[in-house]
């Protein structure tokens, strides 16, 4: 998962810089042009090395996505992917603007900026999709969404571009926390209590992501007009810290009803195969021929 999100971590990596170089040293529409060649590039790639197959329909169904919807775990979790990256979607269309009339950026800087968390982000993603598994993923996904409200409260605080790394930085490498480790715990939730069929539920997380960079840039737009930008950072890193508690409703997840009897009847199978490979004879040519010879 860690490394899957860190594909999605490398094009944003890329994006804000490359744009805003490209736009002030090029031209406009260069970055376009280039970017519309590379995804024809793509395309044929994936046409010619990903064939499609035949796949034969699974016996196991998997639950409708109303079910899903109402599962108040699945719920939580999709909410907090929506929250941490509403973050950095209300940071894209409003940080440039007022890096422009508070700090008279250049054009090549406006995009820079995003550099720390774009970095951080893809170190996040990588570190934490196997550390997390250890230290808990709840535990993970809320000191995450802390730290992106600690960091979003912090931004209105530069006066510089190098007074953005640090938070930037920060806020990145929460957001690479909470999404490798929500996307871990919501198949985690489909297993115990659904069915192990993983199509629906990545779709909502899909889905949440989606809605907090759709909703993030038309409220930010709207709302730092109304309040200006330090209120708006305050506002969303409120609600992430707010938020952050209810991962910890994620630490034991009640398992169904009949789950948890599949579950135990594969416990049960389990120790019914170790007590009949403890009962043969490890050495059957040594100790259970001596048996045998004493008893006769």
């Amino acid at each position: 998962m860690g490394i899957a999100l860190g594909g999605l971590a490398m094009g944003v990596l890329i994006g804000a810089p490359f744009g805003s170089v490209m736009y002030d040293f090029v031209g406009k529409s260069a970055p376009f042009l280039i970017l519309a060649f590379l995804a024809v590039f793509d395309g044929a790639l994936q046409l010619c090395i990903l064939q499609p197959t035949k796949i034969s329909p699974g016996s196991v169904e998997g639950p409708p996505l109303v079910t899903l919807l109402k599962d108040p775990y699945i719920l939580i979790s999709a909410g907090s992917l929506c929250f941490a990256n509403m973050g950095v979607a209300i940071l894209e269309p409003t940080l440039p603007i007022w890096m422009i009339q508070t700090m008279c950026s250049p054009k090549w800087q406006l995009g820079m900026a995003f550099l720390p968390a774009s970095v951080s982000y893809l170190i996040g993603t990588n570190l934490f999709g196997v550390l997390a598994n250890k230290m808990g993923r709840w535990l993970c996904s809320m000191l995450g969404m802390f730290i992106i409200g600690i960091s979003l409260l912090c931004v209105p605080f530069a006066t510089s571009i190098y007074g953005l790394i640090g938070p930037n930085g920060g806020l990145g490498f929460a957001i690479g926390m909470v999404d490798s480790s929500m996307m871990a715990i919501m198949g985690y939730l489909v297993d115990i209590r659904h069915a192990s069929v993983y199509g629906s539920v990545y779709a909502i997380a899909d889905v949440a992501l989606c809605m907090g960079f759709a909703i993030g840039p038309s409220i930010g737009g709207t709302l730092v007009q109304a309040v200006g930008f330090p209120c708006l950072m305050v506002f969303i890193g409120v609600i992430n810290i707010l938020y952050a508690p209810l991962c910890f409703l994620l630490r034991n997840p009640a398992v169904r009803e009949e789950k948890m009897a599949i579950i135990d009847q594969e416990c049960v199978m389990h120790r019914k195969n170790y007590n009949t490979h403890q009962d043969r004879c490890e050495f059957p040519l040594s100790d259970c021929s001596e048996e045998e010879d004493t008893e006769e």
